[in-house]
């Protein structure tokens, strides 16, 4: 135990006056990045839905105008996949195989074929060694469905028309064409992140896919 013997020395120490004895704690200075300031914490709902909704738009813009730009991959999000896949089902409803029991496209139906096709895809792209990330690859491959489901809208209003020869060449023309589109632009995002010499294996069930949705395109008829 210490006695007051070993403290006695102590009262004589002195501490220059120009040597602070107190500790700071002061809160550090916050930094003056572009980054660090900006939070939607504070920010209003309208603009922050508003915010979201022109990342979609530039993302439905990439897709039709496929170019080297990682925006798509790196603001990577799953609303405008939804969006498509939504509309896609909603717009192969009412067909004539519906009412026949023939097996024609229901709404789960669709959606499924839609999201599992595109999880296989990527599942397949990850095990062959992309580097690309599972979602990136989900937002690529549902945004790219967006000629395809163009494509669906001018088929309907093509069969408001007719259902005659005429009307299948005019829709087989614009499903091929929409098709070959989906397929461009998709693999122009994914080629990249794929080793060489293992391209081709990530195209093709690119390609399957693609072609599951156009063919279900070119095949619907409305119920008479």
């Amino acid at each position: 135990m210490a006695t007051a013997a070993e403290f006695a020395g102590l009262s004589d120490v002195s501490v220059p006056e120009d040597i602070p004895v107190e500790g700071d704690i002061s809160v550090p200075a916050a930094s003056s990045r572009p980054d660090d300031e900006f939070s939607t914490l504070d920010e209003p709902v309208k603009e922050t839905i508003m915010r979201d909704l022109r990342a979609v738009g530039k993302k439905f813009v990439h897709v039709l105008y496929p170019k080297q730009s990682s925006e798509l991959l790196r603001d990577w999000d799953l609303w405008g996949p939804l969006l498509l896949c939504v509309t896609l089902a909603l717009l192969l409803q009412g067909g004539a195989a519906d009412h026949e029991d023939q097996g024609g496209p229901q709404f789960a139906e669709v959606f499924v074929i839609v999201w599992f096709g595109a999880i296989i895809i990527t599942l397949n792209s990850k095990l062959l060694g992309g580097t690309i990330s599972f979602f990136q690859s989900l937002c690529v491959l549902g945004y790219c469905i967006l000629p395809l489901t163009v494509a669906m809208v001018v088929c309907r209003l093509v069969l408001l028309g007719s259902t005659g020869t005429v009307s299948f060449a005019v829709r087989l023309a614009v499903v091929a064409a929409s098709f070959a589109w989906s397929t461009f632009a998709s693999t122009a995002f994914l080629a990249g992140s794929q080793p060489p010499n293992r391209k081709g294996l990530v195209v093709y069930p690119v390609f399957l896919f693609y072609f599951v949705i156009g063919w279900m395109i070119l095949t619907f008829s409305p119920s008479q």
